[in-house]
C-alpha cells in the first residue's frame, strides 16, 4: 500500500509540475498612459439592442466612471435607443464623445439617427465629431454616392468634424468618399483578415502608411483596432486573452511612437454580438462584469491560472482515491489509473475555465449543457475501460478462475483427468473471505473421494433442426460422468418433423434422456425451462443448461461439478464457443468478437464474484434456483436475470475460461444482429427490474458487485446508445455550424469524443492481444464486428425505454435459415453516409476560414461514422465472393502463379482416342444420395 500511495503522490506532483511548466507568461511593452479613445456601447447582457436591451442612465454613469481613468474619449455607433443618454453623462466625468449615426436601409431610422446626432452635437460641448454610418458600404447598406449625400447633409448642420467609419480598403477603393469627409476613419482589424497576432501590429502600421500615402495631408484616424480574447480562429488569427493583451500593448506603444490617432474596439465585451461569429462578444478590454481582462504593464499572465490548476489537482486526487480500495494493485496499474484520473481533472478545469470565460445565449448554453451531460457518462466509460486495461496489463493475474492442475492439463488419452482445482482467492464479499483455503481443501478431498451429485441437464428447443439437436444429445451421452439425466423439452413446435426424430433418438439413447413436447408454452424459453424443472428427478442437486446447438466435451461435468462441494457455490459458468467459425469470413470474425467477452470481461468480473450468466454451459445448484424462485418469464434474457438473482441472494459463482462446449454461430448477419438486439433489450429489462436492489441494504450485493454490474451496463448499453445519440445530435448540428456560423462545438466537447474513441480502440486491441488467443487479422475483424452492432444495441435500449415486453426471437443457426432479400444495414448506411457528407460539407465550408474547431468537428463525424460503416461492410461482405475462404485460397494460388512462386497448374487433356471413363452404378448412386 505504501508503494501505491507513493505512486499517487508522484502522479499528483507530476501533474502540478506540468501546470507549473506550462504556465504561460509573455512579455509586452508597458503602457502607463491613457488611451485616446475606446468604442463604447451601453448595452448589457445577451439581448439585441433592437429588441429588449435598452440602456439606462445608472448603468451608463457606472460604465463611464469605470472608463474615465482608462480613456480620454469614447466612440458611439448610434444616437437613438438610449444611446443619446451617453454624451451628457460622459461630460459629467470629463470624457469626449465621437457620436455615431447608424445608417442602414431603413430610411426612417436613418433620419432619426442623423437628427439625434445633430441634436447631441448642439447640446453637448464634449462631442468632438460625428461618424455617419459604420461600415455601411462594406455591408452593402448604401451606395457610395448616397452615403456621401447623407454625410454632406450632416456636415451642413454641425460645426464638428464629420466622417464615416469604413474598413481601410474601402477608402482606397473609393477616393471620392475620402474627399467628402473631414477625416478618414479607417477600421484596421487584422483578425478578420486572418493575420496572426504576431503580425497584427505590423500589418496595421503598413496599412496606416498606405492610407497616408494615398491621402497626403488628410487627417487619418484608425477608428477601430482590436483583438478578441476568445472565440474561434480565422486562418492564422487565433483569439485569446494572451493574444489580446500582447497585441494591444504592442499596438498602443507603436501607435504613440508614430503619433497615430486611434480608437480601440472596444471598451466592454458585448455578449449580444454572438451573431458576429465566435469572437463577436469578446473584443472588450473589460469583460461584461466591467473587470479588466489584462494589465497594461508587467508580464502578461492568467490571473485565474492557479485556481484552474487547483481544480484539476483536486479532481484528479478525488478520482484517484478509489485506487486505494483495489486489492493489491501494482505500481504500474496505480500509475495508469491515477494518470487517467488527473487527465479527467485537467479536462474538468478546462471546462470550468470555458464556462466562466464565455457568454452564452440560450441556444449555445443549451448545446454546451447537453454536450457536457452526454460527455460525463462517456468519460466514465472511458475511465472504466482504462481501469480494465490497467488491471489486465499490469494488475495481478486472475486467481478465482477454475482451472485444471498443471500436471493434468494434457493427460495421456488413457488417463482420466482429475477434477478442477478451485483457485485460492479472497473475494471481497464477506461470505467468500475464507474461500481460498477451503477451495484447496475441497479440491483435495474431491480428488481422494469424488462426490458425484446428480446433475439434470436441460436442453430447451424451439424449431431446431433435428440433425443438429441429435448431435447435441449424442455429445451429452458421451459425458464422462456417471450420475446425470437429460431433459429435452421442445416447446411450441407442432410440426412432427421437428419433434418425432428427437423423441425417437431419446429412446435410443436410453432412460437417462427424457423427452417433452410442450405446446402453447408461455414465457418464452423460461416457460419451457420451468416445465423441464417439473420433470426433473427429485434427487438432482445440480441443473445444467445447454443450448440445442451445443456439443459438450466429455469432461464438462467431471471437471466442474466438484466446485459445488463448497455449499456456498450457487452457480458455475463455462464460456460459449463455436465450431463453425471457419464457415465464412463473416463467421470467422464473428467468432472472434464473441471470444473477447468470455476471455476478458467474464474473467475480470469473476474476480469480484460478479459474472454475467449466459444460459448455455451453465451449472446451477438446485437449492439456489429454488431460493430465488426459479426461471422468471418477465425478461427475454432469463439466464442473466436468474444469475443476478442468485448473486443478489449472496451465493458464490465461479467461472472458467476453458472451453467445454461448442455451438453454432448465427447463420446470417441478420441473425447475429437479432441475437444482439435480444441480449441488449433483455439487459435493459433486467436493469429496470433490478435497479432498486442496487440501493444500499436492498440486497446482499457487495459494493464491488454493484459497481461492476453498473459499469458493465454503462460500458455496453450506455456506450453504444450514447455513441448513436451523440452522432445524431452532431449530424443535426452540422447545418447550424455551416449556415448560421454560430455555436461551433468547442474543443472541450469534441476532443473528449476523440479521446474516448482512442481509449476504446486501445481497450479492444490491448486486451485482445493479452487475453484472447486469436490472430491479428481475426482480431481486427472482431473489432469491426463489435462496432457493427452499435445501432442495433441502441435501438434495443430505445425500445426498452418505451416498451415492456418484446417477443423472444430465436437465433437462426445450423445453416437452415434463408438469406433475407433486404439489405441488413440500411439505416446504418444512411447515418454513416450522412456523417461522412456532413464532415465533407464542414471541411468545404471551412476552406476560407480554416477554423480549427470545425476541422476537429469534421474528424469527430468521420470517427462516429465508423461503427455504422462497419455494419455496412459486413452486410456487403456477407453477399460477396470474398466472404468465402475458397476465394482467398484461389486468389493466393493465382497470385503465387503470377509472380512465379509456384508453377502454373495446366488442365489435363484426355486423348481423343480414349473415351472419358463412365462412372459405375455404385458411384452414380453415391453421388445422387
Amino acid at each position: 500500500m505504501r508503494a501505491v500511495v507513493a505512486v499517487l503522490v508522484f502522479v499528483t506532483a507530476a501533474h502540478a509540475a506540468i501546470w507549473g511548466i506550462f504556465r504561460e507568461q509573455q512579455q509586452a511593452p508597458d503602457f502607463r498612459g491613457i488611451l485616446p479613445s475606446v468604442s463604447y456601447a451601453p448595452f448589457d447582457g445577451t439581448g439585441h439592442p433592437d429588441v429588449d436591451n435598452i440602456p439606462n442612465a445608472e448603468r451608463i454613469r457606472s460604465d463611464l466612471k469605470t472608463l474615465a481613468p482608462i480613456s480620454r474619449a469614447i466612440r458611439l455607433y448610434s444616437s437613438t435607443g438610449g444611446v443619446e443618454l451617453v454624451p451628457p453623462i460622459a461630460g459629467e466625468v470629463g470624457l469626449k464623445v465621437t457620436v455615431g449615426a447608424w445608417i442602414d436601409k431603413n430610411v426612417d431610422r436613418n433620419e432619426r439617427e442623423m437628427l439625434s446626432a445633430i441634436d447631441l452635437v448642439k447640446h453637448n460641448s464634449n462631442v468632438n465629431g460625428i461618424v455617419v454610418g459604420n461600415e455601411t458600404i462594406y455591408r452593402g447598406e448604401q451606395k457610395v454616392e448616397d452615403l456621401i449625400k447623407l454625410i454632406q447633409r450632416v456636415k451642413g448642420q454641425v460645426n464638428v468634424p464629420v466622417t464615416t467609419g469604413e474598413i481601410w480598403n474601402i477608402w482606397l477603393e473609393h477616393p471620392e468618399l475620402a474627399s467628402s469627409v473631414d477625416f478618414i476613419a479607417a477600421h484596421i482589424l487584422p483578425y478578420w483578415e486572418g493575420f496572426s497576432d504576431t503580425k497584427a501590429v505590423d500589418q496595421a502600421l503598413i496599412i496606416y502608411q498606405k492610407l497616408r500615402d494615398a491621402f497626403p495631408g488628410k487627417r487619418i484616424v484608425i477608428a477601430e483596432f482590436g483583438w478578441p480574447s476568445a472565440g474561434y480562429n480565422l486562418k492564422d488569427a487565433v483569439p485569446g486573452p494572451f493574444e489580446q493583451a500582447v497585441t494591444l500593448r504592442n499596438f498602443v506603444n507603436r501607435a504613440e511612437a508614430v503619433g497615430m490617432e486611434y480608437n480601440i474596439v472596444e471598451a466592454i465585451d458585448q455578449p449580444w454580438k454572438f451573431f458576429e461569429g465566435g469572437v463577436g462578444p469578446y473584443w472588450g478590454i473589460l469583460n461584461a462584469a466591467r473587470e479588466p481582462k489584462f494589465a497594461w504593464s508587467g508580464p502578461v499572465v492568467d490571473p485565474a491560472y492557479w485556481k484552474l490548476a487547483g481544480i484539476a489537482l483536486l479532481v484528479g486526487i478525488l478520482l484517484s482515491t478509489p485506487i486505494l480500495r483495489l486489492a493489491q494493485p501494482s505500481a504500474m496499474q496505480s500509475f495508469l489509473l491515477s494518470a487517467a484520473a488527473h487527465g479527467v481533472g485537467a479536462w474538468v478545469a478546462t471546462v470550468f475555465a470555458y464556462w466562466t470565460g464565455h457568454y452564452f445565449v440560450f441556444g449555445s448554453a443549451l448545446a454546451l449543457t447537453l454536450g457536457l451531460i452526454l460527455l460525463v457518462p462517456l468519460v466514465l466509460i472511458a475511465m472504466a475501460r482504462i481501469e480494465e486495461i490497467a488491471a489486465v496489463a499490469f494488475g495481478r493475474a486472475p486467481i478465482r478462475l477454475l482451472k485444471k492442475p498443471a500436471a493434468t492439463l494434457a493427460p495421456p488419452p488413457t488417463v482420466a483427468s482429475p477434477p478442477l482445482a478451485l483457485a485460492a482467492a479472497a473475494p471481497s464479499a464477506d461470505m467468500v473471505q475464507a474461500e481460498a483455503g477451503e477451495a484447496g481443501a475441497a479440491a483435495g478431498a474431491a480428488a481422494d473421494a469424488p462426490k458425484m451429485p446428480k446433475v439434470s441437464i436441460h436442453i430447451p428447443a424451439y424449431f431446431e433442426p433435428p440433425d443438429m439437436l441429435k448431435q447435441t444429445l449424442d455429445a451429452v451421452a458421451r459425458l464422462d460422468y456417471p450420475n446425470f439425466e437429460c431433459v429435452v423439452i421442445i416447446n411450441n413446435t407442432p410440426d412432427p418433423e421437428f419433434t418425432q426424430p428427437i423423441q425417437d433418438h431419446c429412446r435410443e439413447l436410453g432412460e437417462r434422456f427424457k423427452f417433452i413436447n410442450a405446446e402453447k408454452v408461455e414465457g418464452f424459453k423460461a416457460g419451457a425451462l420451468r416445465i423441464a424443472m417439473e420433470r426433473t428427478a427429485v434427487d438432482a442437486e445440480i441443473i445444467g443448461i445447454i443450448d440445442a446447438d451445443y456439443m459438450v466435451e466429455p469432461d464438462w461435468l467431471k471437471d466442474l461439478v466438484p466446485a459445488f462441494d463448497d455449499p456456498r457455490v450457487g452457480l458455475v459458468q463455462a464460456p460459449q464457443d463455436h465450431r463453425d467459425g471457419d464457415r465464412t469470413l463473416m463467421h470467422y470474425i464473428m467468432n472472434g468478437e464473441y471470444a473477447g467477452f468470455f476471455d476478458i470481461g467474464m474473467v475480470q468480473r469473476n474476480e469480484l464474484n460478479a459474472i454475467i450468466v449466459h444460459g448455455t454451459m451453465c451449472l446451477i445448484r438446485r437449492a439456489a434456483m429454488e431460493m430465488v424462485g426459479g426461471w422468471a418469464g418477465d425478461t427475454i434474457c432469463e439466464d442473466s436475470d436468474l444469475g443476478l438473482e442468485i448473486i443478489e441472494h449472496g451465493w458464490l459463482t465461479h467461472y472458467t475460461n476453458r472451453r467445454y462446449g461448442y455451438g453454432l454461430l448465427p447463420d446470417t448477419y441478420e441473425a447475429f444482429k437479432k441475437q444482439r438486439h435480444r441480449w441488449a433489450y433483455g439487459g435493459f429489462q433486467i436493469i429496470k427490474k433490478h435497479w432498486r436492489r442496487f440501493l444500499p441494504g436492498a440486497s446482499r450485493l457487495t459494493p464491488d458487485q454493484r459497481r461492476e454490474f453498473a459499469l458493465g451496463w454503462l460500458n455496453w448499453l450506455g456506450a453504444e446508445s450514447l455513441g448513436v445519440v451523440v452522432a445524431i445530435l452532431n449530424l443535426i448540428w452540422v447545418p447550424i455550424v455551416v449556415f448560421a456560423d454560430i455555436a461551433i462545438p468547442d474543443k472541450i466537447l469534441t476532443l473528449p469524443i476523440i479521446a474516448s474513441f482512442v481509449v476504446t480502440l486501445a481497450h479492444f486491441l490491448v486486451l485482445y492481444r493479452l487475453r484472447v488467443n486469436i490472430t491479428v487479422p481475426r482480431m481486427l475483424g472482431a473489432m469491426i464486428a463489435a462496432m457493427s452492432v452499435q445501432w442495433t444495441v441502441s435501438r434495443a435500449v430505445a425500445q426498452g425505454l418505451i416498451t415492456e415486453h418484446l417477443a423472444f426471437a430465436r437465433t437462426s443457426k445450423g445453416g437452415f435459415s434463408l438469406m433475407s432479400v433486404e439489405f441488413q444495414a440500411f439505416w446504418e448506411a444512411v447515418i454513416g453516409v450522412l456523417l461522412l457528407v456532413g464532415a465533407a460539407v464542414l471541411v468545404a465550408s471551412n476552406a476560407y476560414k480554416e477554423v480549427h474547431e470545425i476541422y476537429i468537428f469534421a474528424a469527430v463525424l468521420v470517427l462516429q461514422s465508423l461503427p455504422f460503416l462497419a455494419a455496412v461492410a459486413i452486410a456487403i461482405l456477407e453477399n460477396s465472393r470474398i466472404n468465402s475462404f475458397a476465394f482467398w485460397t484461389n486468389t493466393g494460388v493465382r497470385t503465387a502463379e503470377l509472380i512465379g512462386l509456384r508453377p502454373v497448374a495446366l488442365p489435363k487433356t484426355v486423348p481423343a482416342a480414349m473415351p472419358a471413363p463412365q462412372p459405375v452404378a455404385s458411384e452414380i448412386h453415391r453421388d445422387t444420395v
